[in-house]
This record gives C-alpha cells, structure tokens and sequence, in this order.
C-alpha cells in the first residue's frame, strides 16, 4: 500500500519493536560429537543427521 501524502510504501505487517537476534549454535554443540539428534516439536520426532559429505539433512 502507498502512503499518498509521502510517497512511501506501507506494510501491512506490525512492525517489532525490537529485532530479536536468533540464538547461533554450532553444529557441533548442536550434535554434541554424534552423527544423528532426534528433534522434538510438536508431538513429532524429526531426525537430524551429518552426512559422509559433511552435509545436514532433517527428516520427518
């Protein structure tokens, strides 16, 4: 949407007050030395592993 009396486009979105940073946390914390983390999120397990190429992939 256009703000007719500035000239500037206007979102529909609220706007935060304050920009939360997300929390950063290596892949090496996150796995702590493993290969494979079982996630929990919302009464379902989702399986984190490293592949041989050093690659993540999280499955359902």
């Amino acid at each position: 949407m256009m703000n007719v009396a500035s000239g500037e486009s206007q979102s529909t979105a609220p706007k935060r007050a304050h920009a939360v940073k997300p929390r950063t946390v290596t892949s090496a914390d996150l796995m702590g030395g493993g290969k494979e983390l079982i996630i929990l999120h919302a009464d379902a397990e989702y399986l984190l592993r490293i592949t041989s190429n050093g690659k993540l992939i999280l499955t359902k």
